[in-house]
């Protein structure tokens, strides 16, 4: 009797906000961000409409407020909106229950929080950067469309590398990018791109810079500060000398779109009933991306030309790529009323080539084969059955599965038999 194990790795894309991150923050690192006016004029503006309300109400009192007070605040109709804005207000620690006199329990600010969102609103306090008046005149300053040209052209960079194409990146960017699941990265082989990196494709462009700020700031080992480093600097850049030690540095418009949370995805597919596909596009990633699901036909200054084939689905299928729902996320305009819409021939194709290869599910297990006799097969299948960790089991050819949790018991009882019957 013999056993072997299998394994199954799974890779799932998780984009998440300010708000998101800060909450898995300590309370320890979160009272030392709010003391400055600065981060928690950041927090707050991040905030719900009806959390502002709420802290607002609250910014200049100094004694606690009761519960069943604020929660008059809105109608019953919205108490699923009060509960939301408290689980909010809470888990980013901008107030505290407190015991009031009677037993009653209120809300009070967090007092280091609301010193210092005071100072910024109505002004005081020490600055959070140097004067722009000490640096002098810029020999070298950068008007909009020159920040724009350089932001878009670095950014495009990174997304032009993730789907194969030849891009000069740092080693710490693409170590980054592995890091962050986004790629994978083979022994001897340069990296490719996963079905999370493709996901992160397919988001808007707030929604990307915010995952790769926070995967920088989770997995990068920073020896700069994060302005000189995050992207290839195409959220800031200083003067043309490129010095990292100049103190002056222009926000581009991605830098904005990362703070503002501006997503603007515009579609530009138009498929028809015969498998083809034309993406009006010039920009080299979308066409990259297109290129990942389907086979190239045409080019033209505008527009490309590509088609659905049974090999093209099912080999992005292999990388963790579904073309129906890039189709969806980038169809042409004249494609939503108001949902996007595809032809029903083209996704039931669809769904019947990734059936294809969905035939088998894969499940991690130990194989128990080579009993010598009908009876020793019958007795290991029962104990497995026993424990409940039986994953499949062949009669016939006394074949079985069980799960890796239950491998050791049922391989000790196996042991502990075989003792008693010798």
């Amino acid at each position: 009797m013999q056993w072997c194990e299998t394994m199954k790795l799974r890779v799932q894309l998780q984009c998440k906000n300010l708000h998101e991150y800060l909450k898995e923050l300590s309370p320890e690192i979160l009272d030392r961000l709010y003391n400055h006016p600065a981060t928690c004029l950041a927090v707050y503006r991040e905030l719900p409409s009806l959390a502002k309300n709420y802290v607002m109400r609250m910014l200049f009192l100094d004694q606690p407020l009761p519960q069943a007070a604020v929660a008059l605040w809105v109608k019953k109709d919205s108490q699923k909106d009060h509960d939301e804005c408290v689980s909010v207000l809470a888990g980013l620690r901008l107030w505290h229950s407190q015991q009031l006199q009677g037993g009653l329990q209120g809300y009070v600010l967090n007092p280091v929080f609301k010193d210092n969102l005071r100072t910024a609103l109505l002004g005081g306090g020490r600055a959070w950067a140097d004067e722009g008046s000490t640096l002098g005149p810029d020999r070298h300053a950068r008007d909009i469309e020159s920040l724009d040209r350089y932001a878009m052209e670095r950014w495009e960079i990174i997304l032009q590398f993730m789907v194969g194409s030849p891009s000069a990146v740092s080693q710490d960017l693409a170590q980054l990018l592995v890091q962050a699941g986004l790629m994978k990265s083979e022994a001897g082989e340069a990296p490719y791109i996963t079905s999370a990196g493709f996901q992160f494709l397919l988001l808007d462009t707030a929604s990307q810079l915010w995952y790769f700020t926070l995967q920088y700031l989770k997995t990068a080992q920073v020896r700069l500060s994060l302005v000189e480093r995050l992207s290839l600097r195409c959220l800031f850049t200083n003067d043309f000398s490129c010095q990292l030690k100049s103190r002056r540095y222009y926000p581009t418009r991605l830098a904005i779109t990362l703070a503002a949370g501006v997503a603007s995805n515009a579609g530009f597919i138009v498929v028809e009933t015969n498998y083809r596909i034309y993406a009006y596009t010039n920009s080299e990633l979308q066409i990259a991306l297109v290129a990942l699901f389907s086979e190239m036909l045409y080019r033209f200054p505008n527009v490309v030309v590509a088609q659905l084939t049974r090999e093209s689905v099912q080999q992005a299928i292999a990388n963790g790529i579904t073309a129906q729902q890039v189709l969806l996320h980038w169809a042409h305009i004249l494609f939503h009323s108001p949902t996007p819409v595809l032809p029903p021939t083209i996704t039931d194709q669809i769904r019947l080539w990734e059936l294809e290869r969905d035939r088998l599910q894969f499940t991690e297990g130990v194989l128990y084969n080579q009993f010598l006799s009908q009876a020793d097969f019958e007795v290991l299948r029962d104990r497995a059955q026993g424990l409940g960790c039986l994953v499949w089991q062949d009669v016939a050819h006394r074949v079985m599965v069980v799960t890796p949790q239950g491998h050791s018991e049922v391989k000790r009882f196996w042991k502990q038999v075989k003792m008693h019957s010798s």
